[in-house]
């Protein structure tokens, strides 16, 4: 299935004084392309962190028994998967207004890029048009948790430390997944404001 994004793509680069220079390279093949404020609001928009370990994490049984032989939102989202997906969202939400940046609900943003015909968390993404007849991965051992979990959301969540949001439900995630793979996320640091030589910088919340 192909889909063309309609709207909801934001853009922004180090540093960000100089982003707007990039609008007019990648205009014309994504002309709805917004002008973010910074790389933060953009790693924060980011809505992969926020579905692809909930629904891997609550769906971890099936995927060892079946190898992934089911369809990962259709099948894979119910309501209680929603409420996960939306306590992931309402905290990076969170982050994001201490920080004095928008971000963009994911079954909103779903809506405004074309993917999905309703705003919610659990029916939005398990009838969404544009998430149909995606297949579940085959093992645990894929990006959905090694990247969505052990860079965004640990990236996510020392943010929040440093500016004093309180994220329970994204440590949970964090801890599980790393849990369930057998390595401590957390510990590996692969991308949190240390890792990016943001320890000193003063943000405020």
């Amino acid at each position: 299935m192909f889909l063309k994004i309609k709207d909801g793509l934001f853009i922004s680069r180090v540093p960000a004084r100089v982003t707007q220079r990039i609008i007019a390279q990648v205009g014309e093949v994504y002309p709805f392309i917004k002008l973010a404020r910074n790389v933060l609001q953009t790693s924060l928009q980011n809505g992969n962190p926020v579905i692809h370990p909930a629904i891997t994490l609550l769906n971890t049984a099936l995927i060892e028994r079946t190898r992934g032989a089911f369809l990962f939102y259709e099948e894979g989202v119910t309501p209680a998967v929603g409420r996960v997906i939306k306590a992931i969202d309402e905290e990076r939400i969170a982050i994001g207004r201490a920080l004095d940046l928008e971000i963009i609900s994911e079954p909103e943003l779903g809506l405004m890029q074309g993917y999905m015909l309703e705003a919610s968390y659990d029916r939005g993404y398990a009838e969404a048009p544009g998430f149909r007849g995606i297949q579940a991965q085959a093992s645990l051992d894929h990006w959905y948790l090694h990247k969505d979990a052990g860079y965004s959301l640990v990236f996510w969540q020392s943010l929040a430390e440093q500016i004093g949001v309180a994220t329970p439900s994204i440590a949970a995630l964090i801890r599980l997944a790393s849990v369930v793979m057998g390595q401590d996320y957390r510990q590996q640091g692969q991308r949190t404001r240390s890792h990016w030589g943001w320890q000193n910088i003063r943000l405020t919340a």
